[in-house]
């Protein structure tokens, strides 16, 4: 009699952002069975939200079905449902819709807006991480115009025609050079009562400079490219309170009908479903090879980890950091599932930091140089074609922005769904 086949291990992959995706298709040739579990069908490129929020994409050009991304890969199949709870003890995931065995479990959950405590700003002032957001940035956008249009109170219209972003990280920069682009070269001509060039632009920023983690020379150039464009920037400025007509700053009063914000993030509930200790931030603290402290089966990784590098800075909240993450997480768990030794530690290599200001101008760090304006601008859109996944959606993409470079149109102006109107 035949000795039995010996079981494969089953690697349960919670999360098909840039981490749970690149963790998944590295084990594509690995012996060992993958479940990949999202709440969503899609795998978003969160670095072009914006561009859907301000209308220059659609949701289509950014997101992919997990399924397809994953089509060909016969080791995995993808599952749709929202974690509740873990049993480590058990080794069993369960989710609303299914509960699954694992023996390796990838935890790439993200992370969500934080308000500092204050959620209930979230209802008027909403943050940008998922598609949903960003069609409610852009349905509020696109309503306050039309709002002001068939407003005949000056005050009203000026009110409507304000925009506060509150946080200058790289999503808020880039918000706010969009929105204003929108505003003074996109609208002018399609309305008859207001003047949309008169639209306000406000980045409201706490600390003493806007792109706080670049180098002080960048962060002085985006300033003043913002401010060229018509931006307002205000720093040393820290938000009091958000309601819907506005935000409070603590020396003054800002009315503005649409408020988004870009001022932090808090990741996911990952650390209470296995118990771990977590920053502040809700990042889960994590051993070198990104388990967690106890259970050699569990790893973090992504936003959702708090990973130190080798001189015990912060490893950042990026798409590159999270796929490297992935991609070590696999070679450990394809390494065990074959008896070899797993690598002992996940090292973070920095490629760089980028934030387009808008549609000339972007500054880029780099290991070796450091660019901004037009050259910097034409690397960013290289990258972030490059990044895409699927050649369609490239093309498509590349041609949206090299017509409306040349045309200043946006055809994802749709407003198509007006519930959420506050």
């Amino acid at each position: 009699m035949d000795a039995e086949t010996p079981k494969r291990p089953k690697v349960v992959i919670v999360g098909a952002g840039f981490a749970g995706l690149t963790a998944a298709t590295k084990l594509a040739k690995a012996d060992v069975d993958v479940t990949v579990l999202d709440r969503h069908n899609y795998h978003c490129f969160q670095p072009l939200l914006y561009q859907v929020a301000t209308a220059e994409l659609s949701p289509a050009d950014i997101a992919w079905p997990i399924r397809h991304v994953l089509r060909k890969q016969k080791n995995v199949q993808v599952l749709l449902g929202t974690v509740q709870s873990i049993d480590r003890e058990a080794r069993k995931v369960v989710a609303d819709t299914v509960t699954l065995d694992y023996d390796e479990l990838v935890l790439a959950t993200g992370v969500t807006h934080s308000y500092f405590g204050n959620d209930e700003w979230e209802k008027s002032a909403p943050g940008l991480k998922r598609i949903e957001d960003a069609t409610i940035i852009r349905r509020r956008l696109l309503m306050a115009f039309e709002r002001a249009e068939l407003s005949d109170d000056p005050a009203e219209r000026e009110a409507l025609l304000s925009f506060a972003i509150v946080g200058a990280g790289p999503t808020g920069v880039e918000l706010a050079g969009a929105i204003i682009e929108v505003a003074r070269h996109v609208m002018p001509t399609e309305f008859r009562r207001i003047d949309p060039r008169t639209a306000r632009v406000v980045l409201i920023e706490a600390g003493p400079r806007v792109l706080p983690a670049f180098p002080e020379a960048l962060s002085d150039y985006t300033r003043e490219a913002l401010e060229k464009m018509g931006v307002e920037v205000m720093t040393n400025t820290r938000v009091t309170n958000v309601d819907a007509k506005g935000v409070d700053l603590e020396h003054g009063r800002l009315d503005a009908a649409t408020t988004i914000w870009a001022a932090g993030v808090v990741a996911s509930s990952a650390g209470r479903w296995v118990g771990a200790e977590c920053d502040r931030a809700g990042r889960v603290i994590v051993e070198p090879n990104l388990t967690i402290p106890g259970d050699e089966h569990v790893f973090v990784v992504g936003d959702t980890a708090a990973v130190k590098r080798t001189d015990g800075s912060p490893v950042p909240g990026v798409a590159p950091a999270a796929k490297q993450m992935g991609a070590f997480v696999a070679d450990v768990i394809a390494s065990r599932a074959r008896e070899a030794v797993p690598p002992p530690a996940f090292v973070y290599h920095h490629q760089g930091d980028v934030a387009t200001i808008g549609r000339h101008a972007a500054v880029i760090v780099l290991p070796y140089m450091n660019l901004k304006g037009f050259i910097a601008w034409l690397f960013w859109c290289v990258a972030h074609i490059y990044f895409l996944i699927g050649a369609r959606n490239r093309i498509a993409v590349a041609f949206k922005w090299f017509w409306d470079f040349i045309t200043f149109q946006r055809g994802a102006r749709l407003i198509t769904d007006q519930r959420d109107q506050i």
